[in-house]
């Protein structure tokens, strides 16, 4: 049985995974003003990052249409689907009506759509999950189930260097955001079983906000020997080196891996920032 894997394009690869994996990604839009950015292999993210923190306006975001998705389900293969935490995004809803609008004229084919419950590196990782189990041969519903399992354990974390746009989307209280740029207040976040934003801890000043994101790793890890470690960073390339370089001081992941951010990722952690999921 042949299996095709789609993602959103807050799923961020890098070039070896693209290279071993075919993971199709339906582009976002992003949308500065009156201008659009389609968030696909064409965007330049430095280009669009610069322009953002240029720009008046706060960015908006739009997710694919039922249409955008429809186009790849067809074809004889099962389809999985992951797509950004339904809380943060339309990309799941639209998702699953191209999905119930593709079976009204289509009987008898696979189709299944993962709520990440994440975004941006947490996808990474599901559709590698995914990809593993098609390769040991596991049936379409043990992979549902194995794969459901994997996202209720997996951790998502992140460090922003500003939470401006985080604030100016809507993910943040704004005055939250502007008292912890006033106090040099580093706030570590994370997502909750449902796919919340939420505050983890908060330290004083990015070094020591750094440091205690890896320790935190220790905290609400388990078996880590298990696991993949995904870090995504947003035009900062040495500090995810460096934090690679100090978890796997104290952790011995299974395996770490670095990708860099595309435009959706970016446009919610800017320049600096690092995701991780595990």
């Amino acid at each position: 049985m042949s299996f095709k894997l789609i993602a959103d394009s807050s799923c961020d690869l890098n070039d070896e995974i693209r290279e071993k994996y075919d993971i199709k990604l339906v582009p976002l839009t992003l949308r500065l003003g009156d201008r659009d950015y389609i968030d696909d292999a064409n965007l330049n993210v430095r280009e669009y990052v610069k322009d953002m923190n240029e720009s008046k306006v706060a960015p908006k975001t739009s997710c694919p249409s039922p249409n955008d998705f429809i186009e790849h389900y067809k074809g004889d293969e099962s389809v999985f689907v992951v797509t950004l935490s339904s809380k943060l995004s339309g990309t799941y809803n639209s998702a699953m009506l191209a999905k119930e609008m593709f079976l009204e004229n289509v009987s008898g084919k696979f189709i299944h759509v993962f709520d990440s419950a994440s975004a941006c590196v947490g996808e990474t990782l599901i559709a590698l999950k995914i990809q593993e189990l098609i390769k040991n041969n596991l049936k379409e519903s043990e992979i549902v189930e194995r794969v459901t399992k994997y996202i209720k354990e997996m951790r998502t974390l992140f460090l922003l260097e500003s939470l401006e746009h985080l604030a100016k989307a809507g993910r943040l209280n704004p005055i939250v955001a502007k008292i912890a740029s006033m106090l040099s207040i580093k706030p570590i976040m994370g997502a909750d079983d449902e796919g919340n934003i939420k505050l983890v801890d908060k330290v004083n000043g990015y070094k020591r906000a750094f440091k205690r994101l890896v320790d935190i790793i220790g905290e609400e890890g388990t078996r880590l020997e298990e696991k993949v470690l995904g870090i995504a960073h947003c035009n900062c390339p040495e500090r995810a080196a460096e934090f690679k370089e100090e978890v796997l001081k104290k952790y011995n992941f299974k395996d770490v891996f670095i990708v860099e951010m595309a435009g959706l990722s970016s446009t919610y952690s800017d320049d600096g920032g690092i995701v991780i999921a595990f």
